[in-house]
């Protein structure tokens, strides 16, 4: 039903999906206040399994699979931007990164989306606090990990050419 290429980008779409769930678990159920960059990484990897899911439903040709493979580059590249930038916040001495200021909700409503973008990604003395560690990562270190190795797997599945049954 399924050739190789789309199981691939249905595990993706899973793992994604499982990534999205516990950050939910913790956030409901663990109580843990996700800051704006936790916010942000949260689209990220949404979007990253939408595009997944897509490729996974989609029996591509090889155009098909290079416009799936720029896709799973941009939108891991851009979790990969916001995790890398949490993870650096999170190794700064404390005090030494200015705040965001308001809460994101309240951002939204002030600014333009842009400038939401761009004061999040300024700011974050908020975003630098450590509340959850497993194996001694940090939730954003593990989204970093999960993005590289989610992006490398996700383009070279879909860069490599699939044989066609003859």
């Amino acid at each position: 039903m399924f050739d190789r290429r789309q199981k691939i980008n249905l595990a993706g779409a899973a793992i994604c999906a499982a990534m999205m769930g516990y950050a939910l678990y913790a956030e409901k159920v663990l109580n843990f206040v996700p800051c704006p960059l936790c916010m942000f990484q949260r689209v990220c990897i949404v979007t990253l399994g939408i595009v997944f899911l897509v490729a996974g439903l989609h029996r591509a040709r090889r155009a098909g699979s290079i416009v799936y493979a720029v896709l799973i580059f941009v939108a891991a590249g851009a979790t990969t931007w916001v995790a890398g930038r949490h993870v650096w916040i999170q190794h700064q001495p404390y005090g030494t990164v200015p705040s965001c200021g308001a809460p994101l909700d309240a951002l939204v409503e002030m600014f333009p989306l842009l400038e939401v973008i761009k004061r999040v990604m300024t700011g974050g003395g908020e975003c630098g606090v450590i509340d959850w560690t497993f194996a001694g990562l940090s939730m954003p270190e593990w989204v970093l990990g999960m993005a590289v190795l989610l992006g490398v797997v996700g383009i070279a599945n879909n860069l490599v050419r699939t044989p066609r049954p003859v």
